[in-house]
């Protein structure tokens, strides 16, 4: 006897095995479904947080850079002092320029004056050794002797310049000495005062980014002051320059109890600690 189902009831059972199937397809796309909606919800989340995160980024990036220039502006004498050093340069530069032209001058004054030094002591070496004509027409020897006093009068007023032009061109000298060694001064002075901006702060290792490097004249181990609102907070030692920016460690010495370093604080150059 065979063991199969009969026919009819494969036949009878067949409908419910269907819609079996089908429920569970429904069921595996509906779990499926509610995954993508929740997938595609976290995306969303994703953007809107990354653009919120960008969003608050430029704001903060603007607000730093209108706090930096309101800083700027609260430093106390800060465009005066700038241009009152630009003035002071500038004059130096052409006290400097009037006095190495005017050396140049008295030198040639006394080249031509020495010149004429010889000229006269020829002259007079010349009518002292001419001797008296006997020829009626010719000078005595009193218009000779007379010829001979001008020309050694000529030569001791020459001489006298001489040591005049020879006394000024050694004042000129010192005096261009003087601001030649003040040009250089304030060369070596110039980065002094050199202003720029904390933009950014480790406070677990205590160190900061700068935003001015080796163009603006900033060297390691040299010291920056650090202002905000036109007070002094601190001090900053740099370690290591860049191009266009630094890295500095803050003395913690230089710090009041409770205030720290932040990214838009003023840092003003103060110079090197050799």
């Amino acid at each position: 006897r065979s063991m199969l189902p009969p026919k009819s009831m494969i036949s009878a059972a067949m409908p419910k095995i269907l819609v079996g199937i089908s429920v569970s397809m429904l069921i595996v796309a509906a779990v499926f479904g509610v995954l993508n909606s929740v997938r595609v919800k976290g995306l969303h989340l994703d953007l809107a947080n990354a653009i919120a995160a960008r969003d608050a980024a430029e704001h903060g990036r603007m607000a730093q850079a209108k706090e930096f220039k309101s800083r700027q502006t609260k430093i106390p004498g800060t465009s005066a002092k700038s241009a009152d050093a630009e003035s002071k340069a500038a004059k130096v530069e052409a006290d400097l320029a009037k006095v190495q032209k005017e050396k140049a001058d008295l030198q040639t004054r006394l080249e031509a004056n020495q010149a004429e030094i010889a000229s006269l002591q020829k002259r007079a070496e010349e009518v002292g050794s001419k001797p008296a004509e006997a020829n009626p027409g010719a000078p005595s020897t009193v218009e000779l002797q007379a010829e001979l006093d001008d020309a050694r009068r000529q030569r001791d007023g020459a001489e006298r310049e001489k040591v005049f032009l020879s006394e000024t061109i050694r004042k000129a000298q010192e005096r261009s000495t003087q601001l030649e060694e003040e040009k250089k001064r304030r060369a070596a002075a110039g980065k002094i005062g050199v202003r720029g901006a904390v933009l950014a702060v480790n406070q677990a290792y205590n160190f900061v980014v700068l935003s001015l490097g080796g163009r603006q004249g900033v060297e390691p181990n040299s010291e920056m002051l650090v202002v905000r609102d036109g007070t002094l907070i601190g001090k900053i030692r740099i370690s290591s320059v860049e191009p266009a920016t630094a890295i500095g460690d803050i003395v913690t010495s230089s710090l009041a109890r409770g205030v720290q370093v932040q990214p838009g604080d003023i840092v003003i150059y103060a110079g090197t600690n050799s």
